[in-house]
């Protein structure tokens, strides 16, 4: 990480909840090194101390945060602690989230269902609804949800995830459609398949077979989403409300 301020994120505070690994590893780090206090928000501790310690050895200000998106409570106290130690909350960056192996409708657990609909959507709903409320109180800010491209189109075998990332795309839409009044800019991003801890859990035969599905022949870095993030997020994107953008390779296409 070298230091490429953005006068849009200079001075601000930002959340990156699942910030330990992928995705939200690589978007704490692109945000800090553009002139961001980050706070990695995570389950595991160690992990999230290992981020903080990695951007302040770059130059960079950074906290830890032990939050389960899973839990209201906490994430209700971990924006109280954010606001009460920086005095507001500018972004946020709702990554955190579960994915289970892919399976059939009928071999899926619906506890499989019960959990990715408890993380992926109330811990989304809980986490936008709270962070909302510390900006309404400093004049605005902005958000970014990360959805998937399976909560735009049918997936087979991913009927859990594909439920709860659909609602991620709703509640997306509602959210922003009622903040956009308030100078709370909410948006989405929608990868395909990223290299990451829980893609690289799924074994490289099953890796290979992705890359030769995506058009562009190979599967997403989680720096290339995490750089469209921090666009989402900039004051470039100033008029982008409630939009989705897709980061997929021509997947969906």
């Amino acid at each position: 990480m070298s230091m490429n301020i953005d006068a849009s994120k200079k001075d601000k505070v930002a959340l990156v909840t699942g910030a330990t690994s992928g995705i939200g590893r690589s978007t704490a780090l692109l945000l800090a090194s553009e002139g961001a206090t980050v706070v990695v928000a995570a389950r595991r501790e160690e992990k999230g101390r290992q981020v903080v310690e990695e951007i302040r050895a770059l130059g960079g200000e950074a906290a830890f945060l032990k939050m389960d998106v899973a839990n209201e409570e906490s994430v209700r106290d971990g924006i109280r602690w954010i606001v009460g130690r920086y005095g507001k909350l500018d972004l946020a960056v709702n990554n955190a989230g579960i994915s289970k192996r892919p399976a059939p409708l009928i071999e899926t657990d619906t506890k499989d269902l019960q959990d990715a609909l408890q993380t992926n959507v109330v811990g989304l709903f809980a986490s936008m609804k709270h962070e909302a409320a510390a900006m309404l109180k400093t004049g605005g800010g902005a958000i970014v949800n990360v959805s998937s491209i399976n909560g735009l189109r049918p997936t087979d075998r991913s009927s859990a995830y594909s439920a709860s990332k659909f609602a991620v795309e709703a509640l997306t839409k509602v959210a922003a459609k009622e903040m956009a009044g308030h100078n709370i800019r909410i948006n989405a991003i929608a990868p395909g398949p990223t290299k990451s801890e829980i893609t690289e859990g799924l074994g490289e035969e099953l890796l290979a077979g992705f890359a030769q599905l995506i058009p562009a022949k190979r599967m997403a870095e989680s720096e290339e989403i995490a750089k469209a993030i921090a666009y989402l997020l900039s004051d470039d994107a100033a008029f982008a409300v409630g939009s989705t953008w897709v980061m997929d390779g021509g997947l969906i296409l």
